[in-house]
């Protein structure tokens, strides 16, 4: 008689008994388990990382950390940590958060004109987890200079500055030689033969590029700015930029973080290679990383016949433009009394 009852409460039991399993199994895996308010939050998991390591990273932000703790020994995770970028959103569940940290997002990483290659890499290792130091080795490697025909003072043309997706953990040869692919795509036979009609190579473009750039903030201008410095080029006349004479001084007293305003003659007497009015052509590489703009305005200059340029003073930001040396000393003895005049007041 008893058998009988017990079972007939068998089924009961067993119900009873799936129930609470898939209930616990429910308030493991499906139940809320952030305890930001964010909308979103970004964990960063470095290389080489163990389960201890991630616990102590995601910590602040799992409501039940045993929870979380269950159910990655259940789907393996436990013994496979990946490092890289994930995000976590307000809301999520156990299982979404388990799921979240088997998928690493890209990272939007962004560079603009970067003076030398110390401050290139320094900006990359901010928005990646690659040390900077790692990443100039790699760059400044003997074997890719040789297979680019690059030096270490021109290989600083081959990164361009845009926006470039990757990996948080991307080694430093795998970002080295995606911006390589990214140059060599921007300098299409088309361009190339571009830079080729005005007595350019790529690297001297680049080069000569980031001296306009220098010269005006005005994208507008750039084309007549690039053309004066073509046309002296052609003439066999030294370029005189005042930037390349700034960036020559920058180097000699190795003091990148001054600024200077304006070029005395203690400027122009440096023994450098960049200083442009000491010696006749192109410096040994770009001083500093130019816009598309302005490689783009060197590869199609405006046709004019001007040699000399200097500040205006009645178009401010722009530049008054001159054939001969008489016409351009009337301009820069206006722009000069100008100057004056402006530090007196001061």
């Amino acid at each position: 008689m008893n058998f009988k009852k017990i079972a007939l409460y068998l089924p009961l039991i067993a119900l009873v008994a799936v129930s609470y399993f898939g209930y616990k199994v429910y308030n493991i895996v499906f139940t809320k388990n952030t305890s930001f308010t964010e909308k979103e939050i970004f964990v960063y998991v470095p290389t080489n990382s163990d389960f201890n390591s991630l616990l102590t990273i995601i910590a602040p932000y799992i409501k039940d950390i045993e929870k979380f703790k269950s159910l990655a020994e259940q789907r393996g995770l436990i013994h496979n940590v990946i490092p890289g970028k994930f995000i976590l959103t307000n809301g999520m569940n156990t299982n979404d958060i388990v799921t979240s940290l088997r998928r690493s997002v890209p990272v939007k990483v962004r560079f603009n004109n970067q003076e030398r290659l110390e401050d290139f890499v320094g900006r990359i290792s901010t928005q990646l987890e690659v040390d900077s130091l790692a990443l100039l080795t790699t760059i400044k490697d003997k074997r890719f200079l040789e297979e680019h025909k690059m030096t270490e003072a021109a290989v600083i043309s081959m990164f361009m500055p845009n926006t470039y997706e990757f990996y948080w953990d991307v080694t430093p040869t795998k970002f080295r030689d995606k911006l390589a692919k990214e140059y060599y795509k921007f300098w299409t036979d088309e361009k190339v033969a571009q830079a080729k009609e005005q007595g350019l190579s790529p690297l001297e473009a680049v080069t000569l590029a980031s001296i306009v750039q220098k010269e005006t903030a005005k994208v507008d201008e750039r084309p007549r700015v690039a053309k004066v410095y073509l046309n002296r080029l052609k003439i066999g006349m030294p370029l005189q930029a005042d930037p390349t004479v700034i960036y020559a001084f920058k180097q000699e007293t190795n003091n990148f973080n001054q600024v200077i305003k304006r070029v005395y003659y203690k400027h122009l007497e440096v023994a450098n290679p960049y200083n442009t009015y000491r010696n006749i052509g192109l410096p040994p590489g770009p001083i500093f990383m130019p816009d598309v703009s302005s490689i783009d305005a060197v590869l199609s200059p405006e046709q004019h016949n001007y040699i000399y340029f200097c500040a205006s003073v009645t178009n401010f930001g722009y530049h008054d433009f001159a054939t001969t040396l008489s016409e351009h000393n009337i301009n820069a003895k206006k722009y000069a009394n100008w100057l004056n005049k402006q530090t007196a007041v001061k």
